[in-house]
């Protein structure tokens, strides 16, 4: 595996998100979808950090994506996700597609083009793995989509969809296919995203009617599908998750001990950080948020080593859950404790109060902590998870 310089990557994009990225970071949260970071992050080859340098990419490994996802999501949640979404999409057809498509829906990233996941169904709630929609043939050429998507990342923004729904005439509900869906295609329409944080990832319902796909769009053999959940979707989409909450943790450390630290109470000449209780929130959220980095950087590696030697990456999949569980309530926490020691002020519209609002979007997000945590619950006491059967988590 080659070595990469990942301090100079965590300086070069801390750079980049310092110039545009935290700047745009209060529009964003006014719901404005953040095109303007994406193409910045495009120019620079952001974008394409997993992507290899054939298809126009960085050709860098995991654990410069998390570096990376832990920096924009210490400024912006919102553009965080979104780029966690596009990486992973990408990713997967780095992995599974062929060469005609990794030519046509990778290279172009580098001029902008944005991919996600769209996976989940209002039918089946926070299982997003499972799926009761099914796809059609349409002749030898083409297949027809239909289904109700929920919560697709970056919905009506997106360049193209990373669609999973059953194979034809499904046996079951593992029978699943994976499609590469252009998003100007007819029969595709998005609804509106409402949300209390993560305001700018657009991350609302879609509902595809009688969409025609082509053939050559299909990613991987028809049935692979559980292949590609288990070790294509899912490592990916949890170590981004999971640094983009890391980030969020960060950020909300560093607004809080910043307000403490500029901040006077006249009548008594003490600044807040001379109060102790005050200062053992930080304590709190500094111990709880280096957990994090080293955890980080293991499982990035794992994936990898798994990579390159040709094994399936879903292996990890429950110490990546674990990680993702972990980020998500550290960055609670965090946000948490910096509302309460900044008062006030920091609960009117601003950065902390943004930032305790984004924090919260990590606890539900698919698996949610409730969800995730039974399934590590199962495997420590050696039960199958399931994911399949009914009634199954």
């Amino acid at each position: 595996m080659a070595q990469h310089d990942y301090e100079k990557i965590r300086t070069d994009i801390r750079k980049l998100v310092d110039e545009v990225i935290r700047p745009n970071a209060e529009k964003t949260d006014e719901g404005v979808f953040p095109r303007e970071n994406l193409n910045a992050l495009a120019k620079e080859g952001w974008n394409g950090v997993l992507i290899s340098k054939e298809y126009g990419g960085l050709g860098l490994d995991h654990v410069a994506f998390s570096i990376v996802a832990e920096e924009i999501g210490r400024a912006c949640a919102s553009t965080g996700l979104v780029y966690v979404m596009h990486t992973g999409a990408a990713q997967t057809i780095n992995l599974f597609g062929n060469h005609d498509q990794k030519e046509r829906w990778l290279k172009p990233a580098r001029d902008g083009l944005v991919g996600t996941y769209s996976t989940s169904e209002k039918a089946s709630g926070g299982h997003w793995w499972f799926n009761f929609s099914e796809a059609s043939r349409d002749g030898d050429s083409h297949y027809l989509l239909n289904a109700e998507k929920s919560f697709t990342t970056s919905a009506g923004q997106a360049d193209y969809y990373i669609f999973q729904t059953r194979s034809p005439g499904a046996k079951g509900p593992t029978d699943i296919s994976f499609f590469i869906v252009d998003s100007k295609l007819p029969g595709i329409s998005h609804g509106i995203w409402e949300a209390l944080g993560v305001r700018g990832n657009h991350s609302g319902p879609i509902t595809y009617k009688d969409v025609r796909v082509e053939t050559r769009n299909r990613l991987g053999e028809e049935g692979q599908g559980k292949d590609i959940v288990y070790h294509g979707v899912s490592p990916v989409y949890l170590i981004g998750l999971g640094a983009v909450w890391h980030g969020v943790a960060r950020a909300a450390l560093e607004r809080a001990s910043e307000h403490l630290s500029a901040n006077i109470h006249r009548d008594f000449n003490r600044k807040l950080s001379d109060y102790q209780v005050l200062r053992q929130q930080l304590g709190e959220s500094k111990v709880l948020i280096e957990s994090l980095g080293p955890w980080q950087r293991e499982l990035a590696r794992k994936l990898d080593d798994l990579q390159a030697n040709g094994e399936p990456q879903g292996q990890i999949l429950i110490p990546l859950t674990e990680f993702k569980v972990h980020a998500a309530e550290v960055a609670n926490i965090s946000a948490r404790n910096a509302l309460d020691v900044s008062g006030g002020y920091g609960y009117k519209k601003g950065p902390i109060e943004r930032i305790f609002r984004d924090a919260r979007a990590g606890i539900g997000m698919g698996p949610s902590n409730n969800i995730a945590r039974e399934w590590i619950g199962k495997v420590l006491v050696g039960l199958p998870l399931e994911l399949f059967e009914a009634g199954g988590e």
